[in-house]
């Protein structure tokens, strides 16, 4: 027979970013506990509001299954002596186990003969092992904790009540002072204490005590009502917005949205000024036109906790709280609309960047003496290159700007804003816009090429920096976000296409930074450093790119692993190889030129072919191929012509093996063979590292 539990916590409303990773916490805390308990069941559903973190089990075992398990005792010598009588140490072995030294038997571990015995425990009900569940809640972590009353323990908010029921039955325990029990509490002010008669009914009881407990349903009540409302008027409202509806979510327990307004006045803010305003600040949704233009509305629609009742006074406090915010931004804003870009600019030079590092000013300087060198590997238009050399004088400037103060989320954004606003070119504007993209692994990349290479040059000057004055990633510890700056690299680079050496390119900016000797002898001593960096973000890009999972482990070791830096090509070989290696002819293509590889490391010195040292034609004739394929590789970046070029040298390559033995008795004819061999691993090796790959 099955049965349903219930665990409800009842807490003081908790920050609502909290309460979604904190059920799940609970609730791999719970199925941990049930299958070390070997108790079995169905499913797990988790409940959650501000004041309760819940689950409920379904189809959970009455009992444990009973358990029979061979203990080991002593070693045989030790259990008995020479006439076979048992010691005192077997004896209470046996007596510890439950049993009689009648049920020993003898088994061979590691050829030394151990007495065992047949351990049989009875399975425990399930009413016995869920008081256990307590450590449960106990071992939960939160990022910050609190202590109340007198007591020495912590959680993310006092607990007033825990709910733990078996059907019907209450399954007694004590957490912080807390018993269990069946009352549960409805909606702080339209609901009251309720008691519960079954486990199963929990949903439903508090539905009546206006609690939608179901995250995913409450959230959907929400969308619902957005949406019902914003077909009425005519509205268009962010609902791809998930970190402001999750929140949203999270904030409520019964969900009533409504709408208000403010002055048109305030139109005149930017947009992003305007919606950081609503969405960050006050949590509600800025409302655009529904039609082509889609036009900022003066309107919101927000979601309050509780009923209808008294809404036109909830819609009334909530406008004058937004008017306030928006004649603030309104205010900075017009302050910020005075200032020039040069007086911004010169205010840079007195905020610090980095003690070690000089002010943002300093940073600034660094990263345009980047972007001019950039400027030359992705073969930008005049036009894009003074833009780019503008850009790069003043794009930090909005940083000491009384709106990008007051909304930190708006650097960049006011920057591009106001530059276009003073004057300044599309193409600068934009590229101050983009400077921070991408901002994750997977965010949105920047869509100009000046945007792209000032967002190169930004990064890597932070990377490059960092690294010299030894702060240096650990762990999970990484303070300035270099694994993020990195990982935004390597995803622009391969984005872009573009060719070039990441090691030429390390060399020119070391040899082009205006910088103190100490940070210059820092950039140079770490260079491989950040080289190895960035080539673990290319492996983890590469676990995220390809459409079925990620690329195979053996071939990304492959192609990092070559002799060559390219970002671009090193992805395009990466994806070659996959694309090909089910195909009729890779394996014999792989094992060929793995051969070669393998024969090569022989060659004891660096010696040039010697072709009057041939004796077969088949010698002459991979000779001739090698020289081919070396002029398509020296023609050519394409990866995939580089492997078609190298699987049309592998059957000249076994027919080379069939006829010659390399390793042969005149010395001058190995080496010059293994000569041969030497010149086709390095090209290979600008390829991929073959050895690293799987063959099946």
């Amino acid at each position: 027979m099955n049965h349903t539990f219930l665990l409800e916590i009842g807490l003081e409303e908790m920050p609502a970013k909290i309460i979604d990773p904190s059920v799940e916490q609970l609730k791999n805390n719970v199925e941990s506990f049930l299958n070390e308990a070997n108790l079995s069941f169905e499913s797990i559903k988790l409940f959650s509001t501000p004041r309760r973190l819940a689950l409920m089990i379904e189809g959970l075992a009455e009992v444990q299954p009973d358990d029979v398990q061979m203990v080991k005792g002593p070693a045989k010598k030790i259990a008995q002596d020479a006439e076979g009588n048992w010691s005192k140490a077997a004896i209470g072995f046996t007596k510890g186990q439950g049993a009689s030294t009648d049920d020993i038997v003898f088994k061979e571990v590691k050829g030394v003969e151990y007495i065992f015995v047949e351990k049989f425990t009875k399975g425990k009900k399930a009413v016995e092992v869920l008081p256990g569940i307590t450590a449960c809640i106990t071992s939960m972590n939160f990022p910050v904790s609190m202590k109340w009353h007198t007591h020495s323990y912590r959680f993310i908010r006092p607990i007033h009540w825990i709910v733990a029921m078996l059907d019907q039955a209450v399954v007694p325990f004590e957490v912080f002072n807390v018993h269990s029990g069946s009352i549960t509490q409805g909606h702080r002010f339209l609901g009251k204490e309720v008691q519960l008669t079954h486990a199963s009914e929990y949903e439903h009881i508090l539905e009546k005590q206006n609690v939608i407990a179901d995250r995913e349903k409450r959230k959907s009540t929400i969308v619902n009502q957005i949406t019902d409302l914003c077909q009425e008027k005519g509205w268009k409202v962010p609902l791809d917005n998930k970190e402001l509806l999750n929140e949203v979510t999270d904030l409520v327990e019964y969900p009533t949205v409504f709408f208000g307004s403010f002055n048109e006045d305030y139109l005149q803010v930017p947009e992003a000024a305007l919606e950081v305003s609503m969405a960050d600040h006050q949590r509600y949704f800025p409302v655009r036109k529904q039609d082509d233009t889609q036009v900022f509305l003066p309107y919101f629609i927000a979601v309050r906790n509780g009923s209808e009742d008294q809404i036109d006074t909830v819609i009334k406090g909530n406008e004058k709280v937004l008017a306030a915010r928006l004649a603030d931004a309104k205010f900075f804003y017009q302050e910020d609309q005075k200032i020039s870009i040069e007086a911004c600019v010169d205010k840079l030079k007195r905020v610090s960047f980095h003690e070690k590092l000089g002010s943002l000013y300093d940073k600034q300087e660094r990263v345009s003496v980047i972007a001019q060198i950039l400027a030359n590997e992705f073969d930008l238009s005049k036009q894009e290159k003074d833009a780019l050399n503008r850009a790069s004088e003043i794009f930090k400037f909005d940083l000491v700007t009384n709106t990008v103060i007051e909304f930190t989320k708006l650097q960049g954004k006011i920057g591009a804003i106001l530059a276009k606003e003073k004057g300044e070119k599309e193409l600068v504007g934009d590229a101050i816009s983009e400077q921070y993209l991408p901002s994750s692994a997977t965010s949105e990349l920047p869509s100009t090429k000046v945007g792209t290479v000032l967002s190169l040059a930004d990064k890597l000057d932070t990377l490059i920096m960092f690294f010299a004055i030894g702060q240096v990633p650990t762990g999970s510890n990484d303070p300035f976000a270099l694994r993020r700056q990195a990982m935004g690299i390597v995803r622009m680079i391969e984005n872009s296409g573009r060719h070039f050496s990441l090691k030429n390119l390390m060399n020119q900016i070391e040899e082009a930074l205006n910088i103190n000797v100490e940070l210059k002898a820092g950039v140079a001593q770490n260079q491989n450093l950040v080289l190895q960096f960035i080539k673990d973000r290319i492996d983890q890009q590469m676990q995220l790119s390809n459409e079925s999972g990620g690329l195979p482990f053996d071939i990304r070791q492959a192609v990092l692993k070559a002799d060559q830096d390219d970002i671009v090509f090193t992805f395009d070989a990466a994806l070659t190889l996959n694309k090909n290696k089910d195909t009729a002819d890779y394996k014999a293509t792989i094992e060929a030129l793995t051969r070669v590889s393998n024969l090569a490391d022989k060659a004891s010195e660096e010696i040039l072919v010697n072709e009057e040292l041939f004796e077969k034609d088949s010698e002459k004739n991979l000779y001739l191929a090698v020289k081919q394929t070396k002029n398509i590789f020296s023609h050519t970046i394409d990866a995939n012509k580089r492997y078609q070029a190298l699987k049309e040298l592998s059957p000249t390559i076994d027919n080379f093996f069939e006829e010659n033995m390399v390793m042969a008795d005149d010395e001058k004819i190995k080496n010059n063979r293994l000569a041969m061999l030497k010149s086709i691993k390095h090209l290979l090796i600008t390829f991929a590292d073959l050895s690293q790959l799987l063959i099946k």
